[in-house]
């Protein structure tokens, strides 16, 4: 099984990229694709949040300032994985698949009759 190089969801306290080595199928690997599922499925939540703030006449500068720092630490996040699955994706080499074509052209000479 080939190793595979991947950024997790979370960095370290001086703010740098954590990286997992290996065939991304072990335990590191399911913990951050668990955190990844929660982080995308909050930057949801965010946004519907975020629609009705706006749509809220009644919203404070303070609120909006609020909502626009949730909003960057959501894209933050989003974006990393986006890279990381990006990153993933360019070095997968996907398996041979037999889609019942040959590689030569078949002639279909017959009879009708």
């Amino acid at each position: 099984m080939m190793n595979q190089t991947r950024v997790l969801p979370w960095s370290t306290l001086e703010g740098k990229p954590c990286i997992l080595v290996g065939p991304g199928t072990g335990f590191m690997a399911r913990m951050a694709d668990n955190i990844e599922s929660v982080q995308l499925g909050m930057a949801g939540d965010l946004l519907g949040h975020a629609a009705d703030t706006l749509a809220d006449r009644r919203t404070t500068p303070e609120e909006l300032r609020f909502m626009a720092a949730r909003l960057t630490e959501s894209l933050r996040e989003v974006h990393r994985i986006a890279e990381s699955r990006g990153d993933r994706l360019s070095t997968f080499d996907p398996p041979d698949v037999d889609d019942g074509e040959d590689d030569e052209p078949q002639s279909s000479a017959g009879t009708i009759g």
